[in-house]
């Protein structure tokens, strides 16, 4: 690791967001400075959202945002706003530059991410982009080309980017949920089912999930069950739940992951970046189901790396049944030495080192 001594108070400007799995990998980041280099100062430059706003000043860190919306797959007149709003995003990208006076800039992915780095680029500063998934976004292409250097989280999106830039760091994790991977877990408990759309939530796997236990399996019905839900579907699921008798934790969305993935023993989810990542480091067995309209199908290519190593099993949306997730998850509950080995190989797609790795990169950019 690059040497902190004599340092002046480190400058990080980090830029992202719109959903967690752009959020979490930024705060992990600047977790891990912050530990090395408390005197460090960190500023988020995002997105107006107010969930984004809300989870970044939980953990203490400035917050400023610019007016930006998303270009891709968009209508013609969101598509037309989206344009037109990009040189007052550039302007107040600018001022927050020149305000802050970063060592470094770091993108995380995201339509936000594309004018603020473009704007440090044109200001002189060193900037790092992060791409979490194994098919690179939109903005994250394009500021390819004129950033200094870019991290990956998976090896498969290496041919999108000058291999000269690229290094390998894996997808940051927070700091609570890499703790919760150095436990050994709670032996002799009751199964515990952990339910998951990512931070936006996911109406067809909270559909599947709660036809799942309508049939009274008694086997089932021995489950702990969490299930995140997403804003939209929280009391839907409540009540189909209640109306079975079935007793779940269901939230919209739980703050305290760690503890939710120490309790876990097997996770049904989609196969965002993040998540992956998040279930990697704690070593959690996972049947994925890929969100099917994910930008260039990447959910599908994220999920297929850990099916391939025999950490996660596999399914489409399209072709998934209540009764065939039923009977996956039955099978994969009554076989302790399956779900061992597949926490043992989602362990070994773990690095927790992430942040650290990152970090080290931005601290030697600023030396040079």
């Amino acid at each position: 690791m690059a040497a902190n001594s004599g340092r002046r108070p480190f400058r990080l400007l980090l830029t992202g967001g719109g959903t967690g799995g752009h959020l979490f990998p930024a705060v992990a980041t600047a977790q891990c400075l912050c530990a090395r280099l408390p005197d460090s100062r960190i500023l988020f430059v995002g997105t107006r959202r107010r969930l984004d706003r809300k989870h970044l000043e939980r953990y203490g860190f400035e917050v400023a945002a610019v007016h930006s919306y998303g270009l891709k797959g968009k209508r013609f007149w969101a598509l037309l706003q989206a344009v037109a709003v990009l040189p007052l995003t550039f302007a107040e990208a600018c001022y927050h530059l020149l305000m802050f006076r970063p060592d470094v800039v770091c993108g995380v992915g995201g339509y936000v991410t594309g004018p603020v780095v473009a704007a440090a680029w044109l200001l002189g500063k060193p900037t790092v982009i992060h791409e979490q998934n194994s098919v690179p976004g939109l903005a994250n292409r394009k500021l390819g080309k004129i950033v200094d250097r870019i991290c990956l989280s998976l090896p498969d999106c290496q041919s999108y980017f000058p291999a000269e830039k690229t290094v390998l760091t894996g997808n940051p994790v927070r700091s609570r949920i890499i703790e919760a991977g150095a436990d050994d877990g709670v032996l002799d408990k009751k199964k515990t089912l952990l339910v998951l759309g990512g931070s936006q939530g996911a109406r067809a796997i909270n559909e599947l999930v709660v036809d799942v236990f309508s049939a009274a399996d008694p086997a089932l019905l021995e489950l702990e069950i969490i299930h995140q839900t997403g804003a939209a579907d929280e009391q839907t699921v409540k009540t189909g739940y209640q109306a079975q008798g079935i007793e779940a934790e269901v939230c919209s969305f739980f703050d305290d992951m760690s503890s939710l993935y120490r309790r876990a023993d097997l996770v049904v989810s989609r196969a965002g970046a993040t998540t992956l990542a998040e279930l990697a480091v704690v070593g959690i067995p996972a049947i994925l189901i890929p969100y099917p309209h994910a930008a260039d199908n990447h959910q599908q290519k994220n999920a297929q790396r850990f099916a391939e190593q025999g950490a996660a099993r596999l399914f489409s949306q399209g072709d998934l049944t209540a009764e065939r997730l039923a009977a996956e998850i039955k099978a994969l509950i009554a076989d302790q030495d399956a779900l061992s080995t597949m926490s043992q190989n989602m362990k070994k797609l773990g690095m927790p080192d992430a942040a650290d790795r990152i970090v080290d990169l931005c601290l030697e950019m600023a030396e040079k």
